[in-house]
């Protein structure tokens, strides 16, 4: 059994670590004492909730407020955090505590689930990772009880918890009513604490640590903060910006004068609202506006930011916004008439550049392929179909009430796509830092295509 564990390559042992986890958290939260009321719940709605929980998607058939007891919370919040951190690096995270000596083999492990290049440092990133991310989420929690144990009390230290993890992790489930958090739509200290969690989530564990290097740096020498940074960086941080502003922008047009959601609100409340839903549509899965009430227009902005997610090796999906940002300016190249594809003065490898085209490829044939199957077993209107797997592929959460009433092929449909929108581009950012075998390979011969 050892040996065959041995000959199993990176993304098998990826694909089968989240399929464990969720087929465990499955049978825990089928047990009646998950369930509220003490009786087993199908194990179809469990395998549901385990699927969102570990793939830190969000969408739930059940009010997670009111269908599970305490231990059913608890058992979907662990879910939720080695979702958001990685099976693997839960793993080796406990190997580092218990003191157990990692092997080369689990070290390349580890390097291939945090898609990064080189085993340089691969002990001390993973610390920093696991204590970056309780501290920030404790942050969270401490910011939450604020509000959650005035109104709830002592109860509200585990609200607080549930919702601070929920947020870092992207995840989107909440322990607080069934209607998201509609009713702290105009609450600045909620809205607060989840766009900060949840942007911080979504920025990646790469960006935190090149950022505090340069701020470090510039206490001995005098440099410019972002031209300091990384290349990575840049396009993470730059993206993260420039589509979180265009969205705030155009989500606050296109519902200002919309009864359904922002028309009664005050300038600043409609600003803080359109904010908070730029944000939680890349990925976040939280809800302080009804999403069937958007208008079109709307709706539409937030396909494209959901699709397009959070940013690389953090606690996002998506396709992410250094790979978007990078078939923008591979195609902008290509209408340039331009060999190289070029970013803050720094050229992009050809290698890179097929990855995104590769990843998008993939998260677009998984979303495309569950709309379509949705469409036919379902009989809601085209745009909450296209919303529900947009959503279930770029694990984000979000529904325009739809998750709720889906028939049992309709539930396998979206835990499928939740399963392959978590683990498809990891798997192919696996594949790509392989090295291949045999690099003296007979390649065929080249013919003129037409395209466009």
């Amino acid at each position: 059994m050892k040996k065959r564990l041995l000959s199993l390559s990176t993304t098998h042992i990826i694909l089968l670590s989240f399929l464990a986890a969720i087929l465990t958290g499955a049978i825990l939260l089928s047990l009646p004492i998950s369930s509220a009321d003490g009786k087993a719940t199908p194990f179809l709605d469990a395998l549901f909730t385990a699927t969102t929980s570990t793939c830190v998607t969000g969408l739930v058939v059940t009010p997670t407020v009111t269908s599970w007891s305490v231990f059913g919370q608890i058992v979907i919040l662990l879910l939720i955090q080695i979702g958001g951190l990685g099976v693997i690096t839960i793993m080796s995270g406990l190997m580092i505590l218990l003191h157990r000596k990692m092997g080369i083999a689990d070290r390349l492990l580890l390097k291939d689930a945090f898609n990064l290049n080189s085993l340089s440092g691969l002990i001390r990133f993973v610390k920093r990772v696991v204590a970056g991310t309780f501290i920030i989420e404790g942050i969270g929690a401490l910011l939450y009880m604020t509000v959650f144990i005035p109104e709830f009390g002592a109860k509200g230290i585990w609200i607080s918890v549930f919702t601070s993890i929920s947020a870092f992790c992207n995840a989107g489930i909440d322990i607080i009513a069934e209607n998201s958090l509609c009713n702290y739509a105009l609450n600045p200290m909620v809205n607060l604490a989840t766009c900060g969690l949840v942007v911080l989530g979504g920025l990646g564990y790469i960006v935190w640590w090149d950022v505090l290097r340069v701020l470090k740096d510039r206490r001995r020498r005098k440099a410019k903060f972002f031209r300091s940074l990384t290349l990575h960086s840049k396009i993470a941080i730059t993206a993260t910006l420039t589509m979180l502003a265009a969205g705030a922008v155009l989500i606050f047009v296109f519902e200002y004068s919309n009864p359904q959601t922002m028309k009664d609100y005050t300038l600043l409340q409609k600003i803080q609202a359109s904010v908070f839903q730029s944000v939680t549509v890349r990925t976040a899965g939280f809800a302080t506006i009804p999403q069937e009430n958007l208008t079109n227009a709307s709706a539409i902005v937030c396909l494209l930011l959901m699709f397009i997610g959070g940013s690389p090796v953090g606690t996002a999906g998506g396709i992410k916004t250094v790979t978007f940002v990078i078939i923008f300016a591979s195609a902008f190249s290509s209408i340039r008439n331009k060999e190289d594809t070029e970013l803050f003065g720094r050229r992009i490898t050809n290698q890179t550049v097929r990855k995104a085209v590769a990843v998008t490829s993939m998260s677009f044939i998984i979303m495309m392929v569950s709309t379509v199957l949705l469409a036919a077993v379902t009989d809601a209107s085209a745009i909450d179909i296209l919303y529900e797997t947009v959503s279930a592929t770029a694990t984000v959460g979000l529904t325009r009430n739809l998750t709720a009433s889906l028939n049992s092929i309709g539930k396998l449909i979206i835990i499928a796509t939740m399963y392959l929108g978590r683990v498809g581009p990891i798997s192919l950012a696996v594949a790509f830092n392989q090295k291949k075998e045999n690099q003296n390979i007979v390649r065929n011969p080249v013919e003129e295509i037409i395209v466009g």
